[in-house]
């Protein structure tokens, strides 16, 4: 099936290379999961058609503005804005691709992102996203390629450099050899391993603070041959069907907890 990790790779490959600095992928993800569960759950389409239910972006978490959760569903509050305890869908969407180090950060981010959202709606449904590179080097362009090309060369970057990005131009790599960033071969499976260790709940536990759903998603990503989400993969990720089933739990949820 068509997910919306396939279409981040779709923007990657048009954009011609990953800018990890940047969070583009998570609206694509976000809007993708709203998409699907339109198409796919009657009850959520009907609340969301009928202004029941908004979304909102980017909004603050509870208790630390400065953290701000990439995607709220819920009932808005007299003026119009989110309302945190009338909170039904949270989405919050991670990337470890070109540096396995940062596991630790992005695992310690969605803990704090589950007790904040749950602490203040504990039947809020809390999804997590995280995309796992598995490519052993990947051309860092933004922090190391672009930034040469920058200011009065950036018509030279465009015109030299970026139509072989993402095209299989391996002299890239020899070109730029200081612009590699390196995986490990374990990397990607240690970074699976963590993320599994998330707490997760049934759809009748609401009384724990957990993660109704955790999307694992690997990731082929180097900048120099085109993206890929693999299938089949090393890490035995069968992306379709567990996209397939977190629809379906999410959907069973969503009228167990609302409309029953």
């Amino acid at each position: 099936m068509n997910t919306p990790f396939d279409a981040v790779i779709a923007a990657i490959a048009a954009a011609r290379y990953h800018n990890h600095r940047l969070e583009a992928h998570s609206d694509i993800v976000s809007d993708g999961i709203v998409a699907d569960l339109q198409a796919h759950c009657a009850t959520f389409r009907d609340d969301l058609e009928s202004g029941r239910v908004r979304i909102w972006k980017n909004v603050g978490s509870p208790g630390d503005r400065e953290r701000r959760v990439d995607l709220l569903v819920g009932e808005p509050d007299a003026s119009g804005k989110p309302d945190i305890s009338k909170v039904r869908i949270a989405v919050e969407n991670k990337s470890v691709i070109t540096a396995h180090r940062n596991t630790t950060n992005r695992f310690d981010d969605l803990k704090k992102v589950v007790a904040a959202v749950q602490g203040a709606q504990p039947e809020a449904i809390v999804i997590a996203t995280v995309l796992i590179g598995v490519a052993q080097r990947t051309l860092n362009i933004p922090d190391h390629v672009h930034k040469i090309y920058r200011d009065d060369r950036e018509e030279e970057f465009n015109r030299d450099i970026l139509p072989r990005l993402s095209s299989g131009d391996e002299s890239l790599f020899t070109q730029f050899s200081f612009a590699i960033s390196k995986n490990r071969p374990s990397d990607a499976q240690k970074t699976l391993d963590l993320f599994r260790t998330l707490p997760t709940r049934g759809s009748a536990q609401t009384h724990l603070v957990a993660y109704d759903s955790v999307l694992l998603v690997p990731v082929r990503i180097d900048n120099v041959h085109p993206p890929e989400l693999p299938r089949p993969n090393a890490l035995g990720i069968d992306v379709d069907a567990d996209y397939q089933d977190f629809l379906v739990r999410t959907c069973k949820a969503y009228t167990a907890r609302w409309h029953m």
